[in-house]
């Protein structure tokens, strides 16, 4: 079984590499928006107006699935430790 550090230090880099993720995201769908709305509505045949809502959706779901499953973890280890 692994020790206390062991396991923050894994919720640690799982927060930094989704964090990570996040911002690259964030980043390209702000930068990229055009080109990015251009191949989404021709692969999933969805209206360009429904596309800024979903992307919201989206970046606010993975912020809390971040928040919740790697952040929380990780301060909740730190206080214990």
């Amino acid at each position: 079984m692994e020790n206390i550090q062991t396991i923050t230090t894994f919720f640690g880099w799982c927060s930094v590499i989704n964090l990570g993720i996040y911002l690259l995201t964030v980043l390209a769908l702000m930068g990229l928006r055009d080109s990015v709305k251009k191949i989404h509505v021709r692969l999933f045949a969805i209206l360009s107006e429904k596309l800024d809502e979903l992307y919201f959706n989206y970046l606010g779901s993975f912020k809390m699935a971040i928040i919740i499953f790697n952040i929380a973890p990780y301060a909740a280890l730190k206080l214990m430790a």
